[in-house]
């Protein structure tokens, strides 16, 4: 049996009723509000944020409705910033399928993604519990400030804290929210809460790190954009970052360094290959198993529940999956 059937095994089902709770959200409103949420339910996603808000719910014995509620809310909250991130980045293709934006005008994309949100919430709300829809409200806030951050901030900044705080915003505060969420929702004690706050933190920073690099290893047309696409855009990601440590006295380091990440599209294509070639990559692996290990660490402070080797699996998928 496979790492992914591993964990996915005990809440198939449960994936399955989330997704149609999903789908439901359109019912009785505009038809291509329909339409649009099945294509993106259809564009595939491994669905790993619910998934980690289902074990957890399931191994604190969280009701079952609310759980599927609050299991279906961070998926669509998290389909809703793709909507929107998609429109924002111009990206025609997520997954090798059409996004939205590629179909349909800036404004119906956007209204879209604003349904979505509104949706998401309303689902949030159907957890019957005050400290998840909370958490909830200040995961999406936490989420926009890093996208105004990101649009607004220099481009080509070179600074490790700065990238740790925009990965938690974009991409580690919501599965820290996927993980502390159920925990909530079941009453668990504070010391059980903050495993899991612990444990959501680590393996989303790793995800987003793995995305880092696959956005240099991958294929364009496996990952329907350019190679080093944020590169390209000024946005530096910990495979960069690595290679600016490695190699200081580089000469697109320096031009770097000194805000110049828009020289001409062959050097940056030599500065990409570059990045793709050295051992940066491998540094940023690194970096990313060491949050894996840190989730780990996290569930051993846990009782021997049932579920907890799955959420193990779960985190060491997350540095070995594709895309």
């Amino acid at each position: 049996m496979s790492i992914p059937t591993l964990f996915f095994a005990p809440i198939q089902n449960d994936i399955q009723e989330v997704e149609q709770l999903i789908r439901a959200q359109a019912t009785g409103y505009h038809p291509d509000l329909q339409a649009a949420l099945d294509h993106l339910l259809l564009s595939g996603g491994k669905r790993i944020r619910p998934t980690v808000t289902l074990l957890i719910g399931k191994m604190l014995g969280a009701a079952p409705q609310p759980l599927l509620n609050l299991a279906a809310a961070i998926e669509l909250l998290h389909t809703a910033t793709l909507v929107h991130d998609d429109l924002i980045d111009g990206s025609l293709l997520r997954r090798g399928n059409s996004t939205l934006n590629a179909k349909w005008s800036p404004g119906a994309t956007v209204l879209t993604g604003d349904f979505l949100f509104s949706r998401a919430a309303m689902l949030a709300a159907g957890s019957t519990s005050i400290p998840v829809m909370e958490l909830f409200a200040s995961t999406l806030s936490e989420i926009v400030n890093g996208e105004l951050a990101q649009l607004f901030n220099a481009s080509c900044q070179i600074d490790r804290e700065e990238y740790n705080r925009r990965i938690y915003a974009k991409t580690a505060s919501l599965f820290q929210t996927s993980a502390a969420a159920p925990a909530l929702l079941s009453d668990a004690p504070a010391e059980i809460v903050d495993a899991f706050r612990q444990y959501g933190y680590e393996i989303g920073m790793a995800f987003q790190i793995m995305d880092d690099i696959l956005d240099f290893t991958g294929q364009q047309e496996v990952l329907g954009k350019p190679v080093a696409s944020d590169l390209r855009h000024g946005i530096i990601t910990l495979p960069t970052i690595c290679y600016v440590e490695q190699n200081p006295q580089a000469a697109e380091v320096i031009a770097l360094r000194s805000g110049d990440c828009s020289t001409s599209t062959q050097n940056l294509d030599a500065l990409i290959e570059a990045i793709r070639t050295s051992g940066a990559i491998t540094q940023a692996a690194a970096e990313a198993q060491d949050h894996v290990r840190r989730a780990v660490e996290a569930l051993d402070r846990l009782p021997d529940y049932p579920e907890k080797p799955h959420l193990e699996h779960l985190a060491r998928y997350i540095v070995d999956r594709e895309l």
